[in-house]
């Protein structure tokens, strides 16, 4: 199958009189090896229902057609909504049918637009709009359970944050929220230069593979509630931190010790299945 190239990308931002935007995070790959490479380490077989999001001008989408997955494609962008269908009919007709464009914000992407695919995808497969990655991400793990699996490709600080564990410099709210849901690993550099226009920040890779959750959607929250407030003040020591959510230090220092922790600890030092612990106590 043939893949977009450089020539290939700028011809159709031409047609179709798109200006890549900070605002949208639009940042186009122009290399058909970093596209195969993304398949290949997201382990995409035939026959996937492959959720992408931002296909943009189609560079990823065509990538996993050839590998003979099926696409769903959450595009904003009306115009490259509209263009997708197209581009995948001229340069791969034989494949058509396994596109589905939906026309939406990923972040208002909910029960009702995945009820009315045709199935349910069960890997995540994307290059994610560098300005929204984490919310999207979370979103899309929280509204879409089929989804066992994925890779993303996110400015590299940020895909560093969600693989991060307990102590690193970079371990944070987005390193536990993303832990509710599953492993994460870091799976890749990829070169400024597969792009267009060359963004001024670093890409990575990051894979991962979902878990069964530790408990229901009210203690999720409770649990994002507390990982918030600890990270808030990443500084102060959690009896400090989380006063609000418990009333006050006292109340703090008697929940984390009820929840086995130490009240002078620092939110950076929890496991996410200690926050989980801490979120059941009071329950």
């Amino acid at each position: 199958m043939q893949l977009l190239g450089p020539a290939e990308i700028r011809d159709l931002a031409e047609l179709l009189d798109v200006t890549p935007t900070k605002k949208l995070g639009q940042n186009f790959v122009i290399d058909a090896n970093t596209v195969r490479r993304i398949v290949r380490v997201a382990d995409v077989q035939p026959d996937d229902v492959v959720l992408e999001v931002g296909p943009g001008l189609g560079s990823l989408t065509l990538g996993l057609l050839e590998a003979r997955a099926s696409v769903v494609a959450v595009e904003i962008d009306g115009r490259l909504a509209r263009q997708l269908p197209v581009t995948v009919e001229q340069l791969a007709p034989e494949a058509s049918g396994r596109l589905n464009v939906v026309h939406q914000d990923a972040l208002a992407f909910d029960d009702a637009a995945l009820t009315a695919l045709p199935a349910s995808p069960v890997r995540l497969v994307a290059n994610l709009p560098y300005n929204v990655s984490v919310p999207v991400l979370l979103h899309l793990l929280q509204t879409v359970p089929t989804l066992q699996s994925g890779v993303v490709m996110v400015q590299a600080e940020v895909g560093q944050r969600l693989a991060a564990q307990p102590g690193s410099k970079v371990y944070g709210s987005p390193s536990v929220k993303a832990a509710w849901y599953g492993s994460w690993r870091t799976a890749g550099q990829v070169s400024r230069q597969v792009f267009w226009p060359v963004p001024n920040v670093d890409s990575i890779l990051v894979a991962f593979e979902r878990h069964e959750h530790p408990g229901d959607e009210a203690l999720r929250q409770r649990m994002f509630g507390i990982v918030d407030a600890a990270f808030g003040q990443r500084r102060k020591m959690l009896r400090q931190s989380l006063s609000g959510v418990f009333g006050d230090s006292a109340a703090a220092s008697a929940a984390l010790e009820a929840a086995g922790l130490s009240p002078t600890a620092r939110g950076e030092q929890l496991t996410a299945d200690q926050f989980v612990a801490l979120a059941r106590v009071g329950d």
